[in-house]
């Protein structure tokens, strides 16, 4: 059994998997969650503080979600976030398209393919492994 302390209100609870947060902080969250999606969808062109002072919500929370990819904002926005690996700035997500698809292509050639087994020529010796008759 694994027992931890929730990070949010200190309760222990059976830890299976995800963050270490108790299901009922993991609820509220959720609800949070759809409260913010809600707000985003009624006003597009906001920002992250202003959804973060009308919701309630940490900015950190937000940018968490809009990493994950759970939220997008609209294409006029002012929210951009930046790419992990090149600082290129991007709308949702860790990385941008060309980071993603240099990373797709490393994990593709690091995963080797198996090679088909090379036969061995045959030995050519004196003598013929064939059973011989002395006479």
């Amino acid at each position: 059994m694994n027992v931890k302390n929730c990070r949010k209100c200190g309760r222990l609870f059976n830890y299976a998997v995800g963050p270490y947060i108790c299901p009922q902080c993991r609820e509220a969250l959720e609800e949070k969650f759809k409260e913010v999606k809600a707000y985003i969808q009624a006003h597009p062109m906001c920002g992250i503080r202003e959804v973060s002072e009308q919701c309630d919500v940490e900015p950190s929370q937000i940018q968490q979600w809009i990493r994950e990819e759970r939220l997008q904002f609209a294409e006029e926005s002012a929210i951009m976030l930046n790419c992990e690996s090149c600082g290129a700035p991007i709308r949702s997500g860790k990385f941008c398209d060309s980071c993603k698809a240099q990373l797709a292509n490393g994990f593709s050639a690091s995963i080797a393919k198996p090679k088909a087994p090379t036969p061995e020529p045959a030995k050519r010796d004196k003598e013929s492994p064939k059973m011989r008759f002395l006479n």
